[in-house]
């Protein structure tokens, strides 16, 4: 007999599966319990030794995910550390996605610093664990514990033959003495079972049969949708509005005002007028009919093609100076063979493929929340001084999300539900169009950087000066901000070579958007600058590009940049050379260097190493320019050295997707902005890459070792335009230095 499967889908299931041959789907309503784990509770199992660990007297385990997840794969990659040092079997664990909950620590998943900050934390979970079921069997058979071993979801004395089971301990194990971090025994590398090995992401299924739940299925009983209109310029404030004709379109209900933010912006909405209705459709569709009239304010008058002006002018002055070695002027004054190039990146918008949705409910002073965020402790943050609530009193639940690339880490969206849920007592959904995350996004700034060298006889730098100029980030939370700061160390004071005098500044950047952190943040930017640079010298040099690094790199070292007042405590993730050089090493080797190095008649290869997020990252791209001027990539090679790789797939995977992500951005990615107001809207005008796009094929070697976790959602991208815009000379005989590429005439 025949069975029939009955799966519950949203309607992004349905039409993933009706099309399917012999899909048969019976769709039942899905409230967001259905699939966030929200049912488990680790901290109410039967034993709870971690606040990451819960285990329950049938066995079964239960491991908190307190980051987000949005396709790093970070909701397996740590709960596999857990479940390899309490050595269980991963069919019989569950994972809990956790609520925004200052117990888990730092839960912001931004930065590329999952594992590396948690990576110890999850290991001494499961360790802690494993040690006390141990000591529980061992006690329960009266046997020393040295005679037993936790294996495979239970522990076994070897020389009686006896087990107990997981389950069966965890009574016992509860009154144990929690052992101290410093007498915990850790697995070795080759005992291994998930750690470094292709374990299947938790969410698979889900995602492809369609019952994952995302910020944009989120519901709630009774709720109601909201479409807002805001302010065409940043920091513009509303005047006066005409509602009516807005309230004819069926569905609607009401229109709601919610006050513009208070500078500095941080992560408060921007203020606008809300339209209410029984549906998103409804809600844009009245939104559409609404008369608004706004005080643009001073930020009307931004015109990005000036502003890029106003950028050159500033890195080409003296700026504020972040790191200073030997005597540059000095060098420069005596140098006779000088280089110097001046180089621009624009606007960026994150662009993910799900917008920003959420949905709240006020109630009895008390806020419940839905959404896709990176940050679930910003949103109680932020959410709470919008409703003016206690931090604790704001529960928020995170769904998978579709693309975050930093945006979702400023829960802006989410303190719009909450403020309208108040408002209107009742639960309130807000979902944002394309057009709302393109035009009002906390914007990647644009950056102009100005770069010096003197050079010696065989052409290598002597001294070297570089200046970036950029609006930063610290300006959403100082509104008077114009310097870099921590953007500075992402790429540009960071540089790695022997040069013995080199000075880096900062000229002031003037502020007219929001601006935030986007994946690689400022690494994008100075990356492209420095390595499009190098790749100037080399050429200058007449020498090759991979012997070119080698000599720059220098003699193996560890650079320490700390301030001194840092430096007596020690540092495991110091700038080391020789890391540099191996992933060049096997770099030249992995894309053939030797034997493409020439370039020409259209076709070139481009070569960068960069550090970024504490990885050290190798690519090379291959670059074809047709006769029309086109330009494709055949392959794109990476070498990756980020220490301990706790889940191989998903960082390749991360890296594959760096791959396009970077070559998008590189290609065509620009914001423009006129009369204060951002042009593009949607995917017509801010194309992300297409297939077409895409490189033919993407090759990614891991140099797995020893060292401390690092990053790896985000290095992946900022070695990609440099190496682009080097592979692009290196097929046509011409310079790029500003992006995106669609302005460039190679034909």
């Amino acid at each position: 007999m025949n069975s029939v499967h009955i799966t519950r889908v949203s309607r992004r299931g349905f039409l993933g599966t009706v099309f399917s041959a012999g899909a048969l789907v019976l769709g039942t309503k899905i409230l967001p319990e259905d699939a966030f784990g929200q049912e488990l509770n680790a901290d109410g199992a039967a034993w709870h030794p971690s606040v990451y660990l819960g285990i329950e007297r049938d066995g079964s385990v239960i491991i908190v995910a307190h980051r987000s997840e949005m396709g790093t794969g970070v909701r397996t990659a740590l709960p596999t550390v857990v479940a390899e040092e309490l050595d269980a079997d991963w069919k019989r664990v569950k994972i809990q996605q956790a609520i925004g909950d200052k117990k888990y620590g730092d839960q912001n998943t931004d930065g590329s610093c999952s594992v590396r900050l948690f990576y110890e934390a999850m290991r001494q979970a499961g360790a802690t664990a494993r040690t006390m079921l141990e000591g529980a069997a061992a006690q329960t058979w009266s046997v020393p514990v040295s005679e037993v071993k936790a294996q495979n979801h239970q522990v076994v004395h070897a020389k009686s033959g006896k087990k107990l089971g997981y389950g069966d301990l965890v009574a016992a194990a509860a009154r144990q003495p929690v052992p101290k971090v410093t007498d915990l025994k850790f697995k070795h590398a080759a005992e291994y079972r998930y750690v470094g090995k292709d374990v299947a992401i938790t969410d698979l299924d889900g995602i492809l049969n369609g019952t994952a739940i995302y910020g944009q299925d989120a519901k709630m009983p009774g709720m109601v949708y909201a479409s807002i209109e805001r302010s065409p310029v940043f920091n513009g404030t509303l005047k006066n509005f005409d509602d009516s004709a807005a309230k004819q379109v069926k569905g609607v209900s009401s229109t709601q005002v919610i006050d513009a933010f208070k500078a500095p912006c941080g992560f408060q909405p921007l203020g606008g007028v809300a339209v209410i209705a029984d549906s998103t459709w409804a809600a844009m569709q009245g939104r559409k009919q609404l008369k608004v009239n706004w005080d643009l304010g001073a930020n009307q008058s931004y015109e990005s093609a000036a502003y890029r002006k106003v950028l050159e002018d500033s890195a080409s002055k003296p700026g504020k100076q972040a790191r200073n070695e030997g005597d540059v002027d000095a060098t420069f004054a005596k140098a006779s063979n000088t280089h110097e190039a001046l180089y621009y990146a624009p606007t960026l918008a994150h662009a993910p493929m799900e917008p920003p949705a959420a949905v709240a409910e006020f109630k009895n002073g008390k806020v419940v929340c839905y959404t896709c965020t990176q940050n679930p402790q910003a949103v109680q943050d932020t959410v709470a001084a919008a409703v003016g609530i206690k931090p604790a009193d704001v529960t928020c639940h995170v769904t998978l999300l579709g693309g975050g690339f930093g945006r979702k880490s400023k829960p802006d969206y989410v303190a719009e539900a909450a403020v309208l849920s108040k408002k209107l007592g009742k639960p309130v959904k807000v979902v944002w169009t394309r057009e709302d995350d393109i035009h009002f996004d906390y914007f990647h700034a644009p950056s102009a950087m100005y770069m010096k060298a003197a050079l010696d006889a065989k052409g290598k730098p002597t001294a070297w000066l570089g200046r970036t100029a950029f609006p930063p980030i610290g300006s959403i939370f100082d509104a008077k901000e114009q310097y870099g700061g921590f953007q500075l160390s992402l790429g540009f004071i960071d540089v790695p070579y022997d040069i013995p005098n080199l000075r880096v500044e900062n000229g002031p950047g003037p502020v007219h958007q929001r601006i935030g952190w986007m994946r690689s943040v400022s690494n994008i930017n100075h990356a492209f600058a420095v390595h499009g640079f190098i790749d100037e010298l080399a050429v200058k040099a007449n020498r090759d590009r991979v012997e070119y690094l080698y000599d720059l790199f220098g003699k193996d070292r560890k650079i320490d940049l700390r301030p001194p007042d840092q430096k007596a405590k020690p540092d495991p993730y110091m700038i080391d050379i020789a890391r540099y050089r191996r992933v060049l090493d096997a770099l030249a080797e992995q894309s053939g260097w030797a034997k493409h190095k020439a370039g020409g008649n259209g076709t070139g290869y481009g070569i960068v190493v960069h550090r970024s997020f504490l990885s050290y990252i190798g690519a090379a791209v291959e670059v074809d320019v047709d006769k029309a001027g086109k330009v494709s990539m055949g392959r794109v090679d990476y070498v990756i050295d980020a220490g301990k790789v706790i889940h191989p797939d998903r960082v390749k995977a991360q890296f594959e997707g760096a791959a396009v992500f970077g070559i998008g951005l590189t290609k065509t990615g620009e914001i423009t902005s006129a009369n204060g107001q951002t042009m593009q809207s949607n995917f017509n005008n801010y194309p992300v890459a297409r297939m077409t796009d895409a490189p033919r094929e993407i090759h990614v070697t891991i140099l797995q070792n020893d060292a401390p976790p690092a990053g790896a959602g985000e290095p992946g991208v900022p070695p990609i335009a440099p190496a682009i815009v080097n592979g692009v000379f290196a097929a046509t005989g011409k310079r790029i230095r500003e992006l995106p590429l669609k302005y460039a005439k190679l034909a």
